[in-house]
């Protein structure tokens, strides 16, 4: 599979790139938690210092962009404490990609033919190869699946009082994505990818994460999801380059996680300085376990990792 996508990506003009696993300042997404490593410098004096297996190598990825080194992927290791399931492991293997000079549109394409170039190799799947995949607007499939428009809540208020109204009972303290998710879990996932892949398209400003907003409709962001065989694969974006907006944004994330309980990491200030020198690009991370879990048929990730973290001995 690795082979495939190497393969693949090179003739499409991407050149391979490895950046460090132990940074500094992780990333900040409120319902992520990275791992922390003590590290002690032995071969001088100096205090011990906190250290954080990535959680996603986007930081640093970008940080290249901004060098001006083009098209790039990497296949990597990364990292969640607390993730284990039968879809999830604390380590897992990740494709992140960018592509300096397009948008999200270019890179659901180049994606979409990654997948069918890997799944040439394995003959009994048939789930990736009919491209283009379906594109769905977050707005349409969350109407379809719960009745709420969107549009029509921009704020968690907004979303907490009509979801009250449509019959969810949702906790007060739970934030936009948390309300969001909550629907979205319960009422709209289920349905999605089942009988071909489909790009989840234009998610709510709230959501943004690292994207960039929708010229002319700053409601929306350009940030996409890939479904395939009920499972999510991909998270991909428009990128956001304006340094500010990114401040503001992190900022916020990690107001939401003090509020919550959770370590408040330190910005990565290397990768903000970055942003105002890096050119339009879209990238996107895959979770490539998940691909082969779906391209073997396997029902938990277990079945496609030899050292699973659900093995590991208690001592």
């Amino acid at each position: 599979m690795y082979y495939a996508l190497r393969r693949f990506l090179e003739l499409e003009g991407y050149q391979e790139v490895e950046t460090p696993s132990l940074v500094a300042a992780p990333g900040m997404e409120p319902h992520i938690d990275p791992f922390a490593v003590q590290f002690t410098a032995r071969m001088e004096d100096g205090p011990a210092r906190l250290l954080y297996l990535i959680t996603s190598p986007e930081y640093a990825m970008k940080r290249l962009l901004a060098e001006g080194s083009g098209p790039i992927f990497q296949i990597c290791k990364a990292f969640r404490n607390g993730e284990i399931s039968a879809t999830h492991n604390p380590e897992f293997t990740l494709l992140e990609l960018y592509r300096p000079g397009e948008d999200y549109q270019r890179i659901m394409s180049d994606l979409e033919r990654a997948l069918a170039a890997v799944e040439a190799q394995f003959p009994s799947s048939q789930l990736f190869g009919g491209v283009p995949y379906e594109r769905v607007k977050v707005e349409e499939a969350f109407l379809r699946g719960t009745g709420i428009d969107l549009r029509a809540c921009p704020d968690a208020d907004a979303l907490r009082r009509v979801a009250d109204r449509a019959g969810f009972r949702c906790p007060d303290s739970d934030s936009f994505e948390d309300l969001f998710f909550r629907l979205f879990l319960e009422r709209v996932e289920p349905g999605l990818g089942r009988e071909r892949p489909v790009f989840l398209v234009d998610y709510p400003a709230p959501m943004a994460a690292l994207a960039r907003l929708k010229p002319g409709d700053d409601a929306m962001a350009e940030r996409f999801e890939l479904y395939a065989g009920g499972l999510e694969l991909a998270n991909g974006f428009s990128e956001l380059t304006d340094a500010d907006e990114q401040r503001r944004r992190l900022l916020s994330e990690r107001q939401l996680r003090t509020a919550t309980g959770k370590c408040a990491y330190p910005l990565d200030e290397e990768f903000l300085a970055s942003l105002s020198r890096m050119p339009p690009a879209g990238g996107v991370a895959l979770g490539l376990d998940r691909v082969l879990m779906l391209l073997l048929g396997a029902k938990a990730i277990d079945e496609v990792l030899l050292f699973p973290a659900a093995e590991f001995p208690q001592y």
